[in-house]
């Protein structure tokens, strides 16, 4: 069973970061607004709930969470946000938030073959909640489209980054 002690330090903290930029790949790729990044970070939030309350999440996904649910791991997940998004364009935001999951799910195959599967499946999970969590190219709230091609596209992209069909 895979957890935070099956990681170094360095690996964890990717694997923290992976959490955060499966939704901010998708919120980069098209913008959306005050209201709509309000929706889209209250959708990643939400994820992160329900695998805590999900009896049948996966192991490193439960330790995940729990370790958001410290002061530590958010600090260390905000840290390495920061430092590896800072003074990035949307567009660069997103190449690294892509390269960001590439890197975990191969940290996690390699480490904890058995969790890669549900961990990369929650981490798209993660990226389809935000996609869908507000409307883009309407006005005020008014027309359209639930999911931009934008965003289709960067979901294709987080699909193939961590191996999910």
């Amino acid at each position: 069973m895979a957890d935070k002690s099956t990681f170094t330090a360095d690996e964890w903290t990717l694997l923290l970061e992976s959490v955060m930029m499966a939704g901010i790949a998708v919120t980069a790729a098209e913008p959306s607004g005050l209201w709509g990044m309000l929706k889209e970070g209250l959708a990643n939030s939400s994820a992160l709930l329900q695998a805590k309350t999900d009896a049948a999440a996966n192991p490193l996904v439960k330790a995940l969470v729990g370790d958001f649910e410290t002061s530590e791991g958010r600090t260390t997940a905000r840290d390495g946000l920061q430092a590896k998004l800072k003074g990035s364009k949307p567009e660069d935001m997103k190449a690294r938030c892509i390269e960001t999951l590439q890197q975990a799910r191969t940290v996690v195959e390699t480490k904890a073959p058995d969790a890669a599967g549900a961990f990369a499946a929650w981490l798209y999970q993660i990226s389809q909640r935000v996609a869908e969590a507000a409307k883009e190219g309407g006005f005020m709230g008014f027309g359209g489209v639930a999911v931009s091609d934008a965003e289709k596209a960067t979901l294709s992209e987080v699909s193939a980054a961590l191996k999910v069909a």
